[in-house]
């Protein structure tokens, strides 16, 4: 597998790569506009060498010899060469028996003037020439030359600072830059080894994150605080959970385990064998509710599909079921309106009675008085109601009331798992609802809020718990619970 490099060798090496383009560029343009001005000037000077020599050639006509020794003496080298011939008619001393020109330089300047340098700037140092060639008349042509020598030696004393100081750049650029990624990236790698430590299952570890700074790094040490912590609520949940839901098998099952060891001691009739399996059907069918509360409980925690049902056709089956529950008792159902114009919203026909058959059981098993079943629209939004006239949890126990296994400390002894306001929860929230339980004029808002839901407008005296649920028009114009901003608990 191909191993990458550090993040803080990487760092350093973008930053030298970048630094080096940057400084070759700089210097570049800075060798540029020396050469240019040294050029030139070296052509200013040629200019007038080749206005003298046309001078001297047109006072001297037919010999050229003593045009160039008409010449101020300086360090021009002149020749007079004849373009038919290509024989040097005069020269200057240092330039004498050779050709500046070649065959087909000489051709071109017959016509047009001619130049180019000699040598090259960093191999030849002793023989670099630029040489001028025009035409003087029909047939004589002259070239004249200056050396590059002191030009050159400018320009590879330039280039040589130039490289100096540009290594020198960018070695002091990689060790500060060295520096500060490892000054950077240090508190990302105390985080590291902090968070080896919540990996190795050591809890109750926060990241060392300094007070009052504001970057990217210490964002980042917040966040991952903030996550661990919500980890941490999280495996607490997990950890009750568990407790609770084996605390909640463990009753049936150890009563199954009894009833079946009681019946196997010893022969007994038929009728206290159908009294057993009595009893065992009553404890397997609490095992069953169980199991269907959680397996409806995860689906509606990982519902993904869109869903669409009547809540009013569903409050009319609610009604019901709580009519057959109190059947032979003093307590009365009222649902309101009756009947019940149509009412879509966001949670499908078996969610919805899911979440009214577990508000009616809970109505029905842990308050007391008559059961008012109600349904109102409001804006966006279609509220569903159960009220009671029992006094409800206490105070302290609503914000856990739909936390899974969670029970009222007076409702551990009676029917029921804990789980039923948490599947309705689960539900109102998966259809990007809110649910609401309020107890005596105390009206408290599970997480997350809805943006734009209905204030609460029920009776101050007893239990009610509403379910406040968008229309189905209005949750595909407003998106998807998921968008919503989570809150906490107001």
């Amino acid at each position: 597998m191909h191993r990458r490099l550090p993040l803080r060798a990487r760092l350093v090496a973008g930053f030298v790569v970048v630094m080096l383009v940057v400084l070759t560029a700089a210097a570049s343009f800075v060798f540029w506009r020396v050469q240019v001005a040294l050029d030139n000037r070296l052509d200013d000077d040629l200019d007038a060498q080749v206005q003298e020599l046309r001078d001297a050639v047109g006072a001297h006509p037919g010999d050229s010899a003593a045009a160039l020794q008409a010449l101020p003496r300086g360090s021009a080298l002149d020749q007079v060469v004849d373009r038919r011939t290509g024989r040097v008619l005069a020269a200057s001393p240092a330039v004498a028996g050779r050709l500046l020109l070649t065959r087909q330089d000489l051709t071109r300047a017959a016509r047009d003037p001619v130049q180019r340098d000699l040598g090259n700037l960093l191999l030849d140092e002793d023989r670099r020439l630029r040489i001028r060639a025009v035409p003087l008349d029909d047939r004589l042509v002259g070239v004249t030359a200056l050396s590059l020598g002191q030009r050159d030696e400018t320009l590879r004393e330039l280039l040589a600072q130039l490289t100096t100081a540009n290594l020198s750049a960018l070695l002091l650029t990689a060790i500060v830059g060295d520096r500060l990624a490892r000054a950077a990236l240090r508190p990302v790698e105390r985080y590291r080894q902090q968070a080896d430590r919540v990996a190795g299952g050591e809890m109750g570890v926060r990241l060392d994150v300094p007070a009052g700074a504001d970057d990217e790094v210490t964002r980042l040490g917040h966040t991952l605080n903030r996550m661990l912590t919500a980890q941490e609520a999280a495996a607490q949940r997990e950890r009750r959970f568990l407790a609770d839901a084996s605390h909640e098998l463990r009753t049936p099952l150890t009563l199954l385990s009894s009833r079946v060891e009681l019946a196997l001691r010893r022969p007994r009739s038929a009728t206290e064998y159908e009294q057993t399996l009595r009893r065992v059907g009553e404890d397997t069918a609490r095992l069953v509710r169980l199991a269907d509360q959680l397996l409806d409980l995860e689906r509606a925690l990982h519902a993904t599909a869109p869903a669409r049902g009547d809540a009013a056709a569903a409050l009319s089956r609610a009604a019901q079921r709580a009519h057959a529950a109190v059947q032979g008792s003093p307590r009365t159902v009222l649902a309101h309106p009756t009947p019940t114009p149509p009412a879509p919203v966001a949670v499908s026909d078996t969610g919805l009675d899911q979440m009214l058959g577990n508000l009616v059981d809970n109505a029905v098993r842990h308050g007391a008085g008559d059961i008012a079943l109600g349904l109102r629209s409001s804006g966006d939004f279609v509220v569903l109601t159960v009220h009671d006239d029992g006094p409800g949890p206490p105070s302290d126990f609503l914000p856990h009331a739909i936390e899974r296994f969670r029970r009222a400390d007076e409702a551990r002894s009676g029917p029921g798992s804990g789980l039923g306001l948490s599947v309705v929860h689960a539900l109102v929230v998966a259809a990007g609802g809110e649910l609401r339980l309020c107890r005596d004029a105390r009206h408290h808002r599970y997480s997350p809020d809805t943006d734009g839901a209905p204030p609460c407008d029920h009776s101050e005296h007893g239990t009610t718990v509403s379910a406040v649920l968008p229309e189905q028009s209005a949750r595909l114009t407003q998106g998807t619970p998921s968008a919503r901003s989570d809150r906490g608990h107001r």
